[in-house]
């Protein structure tokens, strides 16, 4: 049995797949909602964030003997601990990238490295931010950019209640806070535009299946400037951005081994 980060929509149909060519896997998802979705199709899964220490019980306890990371491309975290705790195992890792966007090169557009660049050039560009990389590093943005009298902050993020606890603690008022469930089309991103008078998007390169492509198309038309950050650069070794190559991959180690190994 492998071990199978997941969370994402695309980590859900590698997950389906790899189960229906009789791979069993255990996933291990960050969300009561993800772990749902893969339930729903008998796929069983486990909740909660895993340290690399937790990462290791699991995969010893289990007996678990691959880790397939289909983790977010900007869970750096998970990703680290899955890697070492693999190897600590003396287990194979192996990475699903989800497809990059390549984005054109337009002056509108600036690709920075990490949320604190992103912060910073937020605050050199002044007026109305839309923050749309979700609530786990929303504080780096709220503590750089509220103080900032000639920016108001437009918090976009899920509709949980840790979210809006997060943005009161914060102090973020509810006027600025945009919670809903996407995935959001072109037409809906502009409309919030629209709604907020909003001059700057703050967004990741999460990949088109992450909508990073609607939400910066959405902003180039309307001549809004965009602030990019980039995913981040580990060295994951074996490395897939197609999930059949994932599943094929997985099945003849099979083979080559002459005999089930899952």
């Amino acid at each position: 049995m492998l071990l199978f980060l997941a969370g994402t929509s695309d980590a859900r149909e590698l997950a389906i797949r790899i189960k229906q060519v009789g791979v069993p896997l255990l996933a291990s998802v960050v969300s009561d909602s993800a772990a749902k979705s893969l339930q729903e199709v008998d796929i069983p899964v486990r909740v909660g964030r895993l340290t690399e220490e937790q990462m290791m019980e699991l995969i010893r306890e289990q007996k678990l003997n691959t880790v397939v990371d289909a983790s977010h491309p900007f869970a750096e975290e998970a990703s680290k601990n899955a890697m070492a705790a693999a190897q600590a195992c003396g287990i194979p890792y192996i990475r699903y990238e989800r497809p990059g966007w390549g984005y054109h090169q337009d002056p509108r557009i600036q690709v920075v490295s990490s949320y604190q660049e992103a912060a910073e050039a937020a605050a050199r560009k002044k007026g109305v931010i839309m923050l749309t990389t979700g609530s786990k590093t929303l504080e780096i943005f709220a503590k750089r950019l509220l103080s900032e009298p000639d920016i108001r902050l437009i918090a976009r993020m899920l509709p949980r209640v840790e979210n809006m606890k997060k943005c009161q603690e914060l102090g973020i008022e509810q006027k600025n806070i945009v919670a809903m469930q996407g995935p959001f089309g072109k037409e809906l991103n502009q409309a919030l535009y629209r709604h907020y008078g909003v001059t700057t998007v703050i967004t990741k390169e999460s990949g088109k299946v992450g909508s990073v492509d609607e939400k910066v198309e959405a902003a180039l038309e309307m001549d809004i400037h965009v602030i990019l950050i980039s995913r981040p650069k580990l060295d994951y070794g074996l490395v897939f951005s197609d999930m059949e190559q994932v599943v094929q991959h997985l099945i003849g180690k099979e083979e080559e081994d002459g005999r089930s190994t899952f």
